[in-house]
């Protein structure tokens, strides 16, 4: 087996061990804290040093020009050139979501991928084709549910976000949600599960529960489609968590009508 195949396998079972157990057996826990220092920022080739203080008091929701949009195309203008984190650096889309703006049910990801990037949409790669199979296999259309991501900018390599990088985006997504006002939510993976969430639990300890979004909308947790193709023998598990997905998205809306 050639260095590169090796290397190559190496990352995937890492990726999987993250899938089940989270990023903080990698990770050391001073990268995931924010550093306290000064940051600049470039306007019309004039640069802008601001420290932390007047940066939070600009980023703050209540600040953010863009949490008073009243529905998704507003808040995407005001919202697809962000510069908050450092993930904009390297992006070549800003992957905002698509699908139904009054979707009952929102499907919630991790991050873009590389063809996501490419695309400027979510799961449109092979993940984004398995995650199509999943819905249509409990009777969603793809364009029935809306579907987001924790991050809207690819992390280098696929890597895991961090968490400051999700703390800084996830005020859009919770945005989104306000404005779709779905009734179920089916979280992908435990990166998302973790942001939307603040679960530190194993993903195996999630799955199979419901939880409360804001109070108000059931969320299930199962495996993100990449760790599946990854790992085929994961489906069965999944496929049970959809079913019971499904089972429960009906039992809402039998009590509505």
């Amino acid at each position: 087996m050639s260095f590169t195949k090796q290397k190559q396998n190496l990352i995937n079972i890492l990726l999987d061990q993250i899938e089940i157990f989270g990023d903080d057996l990698f990770i050391p826990k001073n990268e995931l804290l924010s550093t306290k220092q000064n940051k600049t920022y470039s306007s019309d080739n004039q640069v802008l040093k601001i420290s932390e203080k007047e940066e939070n008091f600009l980023f703050e929701s209540g600040n953010d020009f863009w949490s008073n949009s009243n529905d998704l195309n507003e808040l995407y203008s005001k919202i697809n050139t962000c510069t908050k984190c450092g993930l904009h650096k390297n992006r070549t889309h800003f992957v905002f979501g698509s699908g139904n703006p009054n979707a009952d049910v929102m499907v919630i990801g991790e991050g873009p991928g590389a063809e996501e990037d490419k695309q400027g949409l979510p799961f449109v790669g092979r993940a984004g084709m398995l995650l199509t199979d999943i819905l249509k296999a409990i009777k969603f259309d793809r364009d029935e549910v809306y579907i987001a991501n924790i991050v809207k900018c690819r992390p280098p390599d696929n890597r895991t976000p961090f968490q400051e990088e999700m703390d800084t985006c996830l005020p859009y997504l919770k945005k989104q949600i306000e404005l779709i006002q779905p009734k179920l939510i089916l979280c992908l993976g435990l990166t998302a599960a973790k942001g939307l969430l603040g679960k530190k639990d194993s993903l195996a300890s999630l799955r199979g529960k419901i939880f409360n979004y804001n109070n108000s909308i059931k969320v299930m947790v199962t495996f993100h489609p990449a760790a599946l193709l990854r790992n085929p023998n994961w489906k069965r598990d999944c496929w049970k968590d959809v079913q019971e997905f499904r089972k429960l998205y009906d039992e809402i809306i039998s009590k509505l009508n």
